[in-house]
């Protein structure tokens, strides 16, 4: 029986020799750069919107048992509105309101939540204006290519870190966003899969990259057409459109050239 508290991978076990023998040449992703800023920002954004999202589920949650008047009240308000109805509510215990104990209770509870959800608006606009300017300031590039906005390209750049030059090529990059193609064939037939390794958050990043350009990007609708008339599905497309979005962050952060053909 293993007694270690978290048993190594063979993976982990191999690298770890590779590392020792000397064998390993892999250069190590650095963070002392504008990348390890756009790191902590994200990390505090993403950290900020889910808290958000936790407080105005909870704010929902307790309208649903709070009293008909109340209900009422606010029913029909949209989210931002019904925050800024429930943020107004004052949260003074009052000498008098023994008597609705559970009532005031509900007020007082809506708006603390409510002042929560509006404090962590706040928060999440002011990190997500200072993701634009570090990536405004020191990655431009990336906002010219269509469908590239600053959360994307911080998120694709994380995954790069400091020293890009680290990775050989854009193949290298494309596996560790986890969507290098992986064969699997049976018979006579070859096919290729999604690899479900690497970082799914710079994967996302893609997809979304994938699904703007489809929506506004004349030639992305083209590439889509022609490659569905040659039989092609939605999912290779679309794994095709992330390859070639990945090839041209690559490209821009690597050497920063233009924004790349889709053909």
């Amino acid at each position: 029986m293993d007694t270690a508290p978290f048993p190594a991978t063979t993976g982990a076990i191999e690298a770890a020799r590779a590392v020792l023998s000397g064998h390993a040449r892999s250069q190590a992703k650095s963070g002392d750069g504008p990348v390890q800023c756009a790191r902590l920002f994200k990390l505090a954004k993403d950290s900020a919107v889910k808290a958000r999202t936790q407080a105005i589920n909870q704010l929902k949650a307790i309208l649903v048992t709070a009293d008909p008047d109340l209900r009422e009240q606010l029913a029909g308000l949209k989210t931002p509105a019904l925050v800024r109805t429930c943020a107004q509510f004052d949260d003074r215990e009052d000498d008098d309101g023994v008597k609705d104990a559970v009532g005031q209770a509900t007020r007082i509870a809506l708006g603390l939540l409510g002042q929560r959800i509006d404090q962590l608006t706040r928060q999440i606009r002011d990190l997500e204006r200072r993701l634009a300017g570090l990536v405004e300031r020191h990655f431009p590039q990336l906002l010219v290519p269509v469908g590239i906005g600053p959360d994307s390209a911080a998120t694709l750049l994380i995954t790069m870190g400091d020293n890009p030059e680290r990775l050989c090529s854009e193949a290298s990059f494309a596996a560790l966003c986890g969507f290098s193609p992986v064969e699997y064939s049976s018979g006579r037939q070859r096919h290729h899969r999604l690899n479900r390794g690497g970082d799914r958050r710079a994967n996302a990043a893609l997809y979304r990259i994938v699904q703007t350009r489809l929506r506004f990007d004349a030639r992305t609708r083209n590439y889509y057409e022609r490659r569905t008339a040659e039989g092609k599905t939605r999912r290779e497309i679309i794994r095709c459109l992330k390859r070639i979005a990945a090839r041209e962050v690559f490209n821009l952060v690597r050497s920063g050239i233009g924004p790349s053909e889709v053909a």
